[in-house]
């Protein structure tokens, strides 16, 4: 998959074209249920299968009812650069192994960097020691969901593992595009970086599982920075390229020392734009905006733990709470409005074969037809909606949503993929531009920020663009759109088509205490969002 902008060269071409009305668009995402490629898995190796197996002896021989123990390593590189500078280079690996155990209905957890079996068998007894130290902390007791005996492997796909190319390379690349980007008017500061992380994770349980995945996650980032002549006003231009759970050939694809010449034009061309009047605005959105109020608005909110107050201390709770009001009776947008959640699609970065439960995950509706219909759910949290399954004649299962950072990490309910799926007709982001009067049409991701029940936000974008009579008539700035999280999502009331559909990310994203790490995509078409509230955010009234 690509995420490829055909942009124009010169400021006066891109002056033409926002003169002519029309804003370039990038090339498609595969639509969502285009699985990634299938690809040959990593092999256990027997040493790695020996200590997986004295950890789960162990915990059993302790007390253990259940048990998993996770053998990982992780690995990442950071290539950061400004103008022709090489600012920082960062490389860091872990190894080791955790062991997560149940007994009597309660959780214990330990964990070790010392890759021996007496290392192993005392991580999994500290782990079960723990778990009974918890007894008199619980507030009820696990119901844990039986899952088959799973003995496989999985790769993401990538066809070149950025950890084999040189560092050379790497920053020889970011420096061609800052020289490009520094081509532009009023360009001053150049940043950029590129992001890799390998994750070789091998996982056994009690179940009878054994598991071998190997996950590589690329994201190249470049920003531009202009500043007006007097010093009065500075624009930045960034976020033009998306992290992507593929390999070094994604970093190619973005065929960054070209593109960066037109990020550096419009990062000058925002100095002269018009400061937005306030008001209400109909809002045409690019996937590369819209991501980040899915994941705000919607992502978060549908995480169970937060709806059931379990992650209270950190980034709120959610205001979908509780399941019994919500569910089936919460209609979150229109008819047309359904949102999928998965670990499956093309360069998702939530991808994988298993979660950390040992669960393949599935494909399903967080939102269906409008209307909230699912929660994000592990093995652990599947039990507390049986009734809502029960009812609609489901099985009770995860969702396959649980995750761990690390090997030190107990794993926990983190966010799938999670997308806006495309419209049954093939709606163009110039069809939406045609049909609004009077608007707005943000590309691109900015600051933002939201309540601690995901129910009031703003957000912000990079590039903005007047609409009037269905024409792109200008560039403005200091955008920044207000919502209410339900009210916002049922002013939608058009969407593009599967040719339009792209993914956008969040390659950090935080949760829990201690804090943990998550990468995550969100997959959206371009959509138009009626009469919301826009204000201005400039620093000079």
């Amino acid at each position: 998959m690509t995420d490829r902008r055909d942009f124009l060269k010169t400021t006066g071409a891109a002056a033409a074209a926002v003169a002519a009305g029309s804003v370039l668009r990038p090339a498609p995402s595969p639509p969502p249920g285009a699985l990634a490629a299938p690809s040959q898995g990593p092999v256990m190796d027997a040493a790695t299968r020996d200590l997986l197996m004295v950890a789960l002896n162990a915990a059993r021989g302790a007390g253990a009812g259940y048990a998993d123990a996770r053998i990982a390593r992780q690995k990442q590189n950071f290539v950061f650069t400004r103008e022709q500078q090489i600012q920082n280079v960062v490389d860091t690996e872990t190894m080791g192994c955790g062991v997560r155990v149940l007994v009597d209905g309660t959780w214990g957890f330990a964990a070790t960097r010392r890759l021996t079996r007496d290392a192993v068998t005392v991580a999994a007894r500290e782990a079960v020691a723990i778990a009974r130290a918890n007894r008199v902390a619980r507030d009820r007791a696990v119901e844990w969901l039986p899952g088959p005996a799973v003995s496989g492997s999985w790769r993401s796909s990538y066809r070149t593992d950025p950890f084999t190319v040189s560092v050379e390379d790497k920053a020889g690349l970011l420096l061609r595009a800052n020289a490009e980007a520094m081509r532009a008017t009023n360009v001053r500061f150049v940043n950029s970086a590129m992001f890799f992380v390998k994750e070789e994770k091998n996982y056994a349980n009690t179940d009878g599982s054994v598991i071998a995945q190997t996950i590589v996650r690329s994201w190249p980032t470049l920003a531009a920075t202009a500043v007006a002549p007097d010093r009065s006003d500075f624009q930045v231009r960034t976020n033009a390229m998306q992290p992507m759970q593929r390999g070094w050939e994604y970093v190619l694809e973005q065929d960054m020392a070209t593109r960066a010449a037109q990020w550096g034009e419009e990062a000058a061309q925002k100095l002269t734009a018009r400061p937005v009047d306030v008001g209400r605005y109909d809002l045409v959105l690019d996937p590369n905006n819209l991501w980040l109020t899915i994941h705000e608005s919607i992502g978060h909110p549908t995480e169970l733990d937060r709806a059931m107050g379990y992650e209270a201390n950190y980034a709120g709770t959610s205001f979908i709470a509780p399941p019994e009001r919500h569910l089936g009776q919460l209609r979150y947008g229109p008819e047309f409005m359904n949102i999928q959640g998965d670990r499956s699609q093309e360069g998702g970065l939530s991808n994988c074969g298993w979660d950390d439960d040992g669960v393949q995950p599935d494909d399903f509706l967080i939102v269906r037809a409008g209307m909230f219909n699912d929660y994000q759910t592990t093995r652990e949290q599947a039990p507390w909606l049986r009734w809502w399954y029960d009812r609609q004649q489901r099985p009770t299962r995860s969702h396959g949503c649980a995750y761990a950072d690390s090997w030190a990490s107990v794993q926990f309910q983190r966010m799938p993929n999670v997308s806006l799926l495309p419209g049954e007709r093939d709606v163009t982001w110039d069809e939406l531009i045609g049909g609004t009067e009077r608007g707005i049409a943000i590309v691109g991701d900015g600051s933002f920020s939201i309540d601690q029940q995901r129910y009031n936000a703003q957000f912000g974008g990079q590039l903005f663009y007047e609409i009037r009579g269905g024409r792109i008539t200008g560039m403005l700035k200091d955008v920044a759109y207000q919502i209410r999280t339900p009210d916002f999502w049922n002013s939608l009331d058009q969407i593009g088509g599967r040719s339009a559909y792209r993914m956008g990310g969040s390659f950090f994203d935080g949760k829990g205490q201690p804090g943990q790490i998550n990468a995550v995509s969100h997959g959206a078409p371009p959509a138009r969002f009626r009469s919301v509230n826009v204000i201005n955010t400039g620093r000079r009234s």
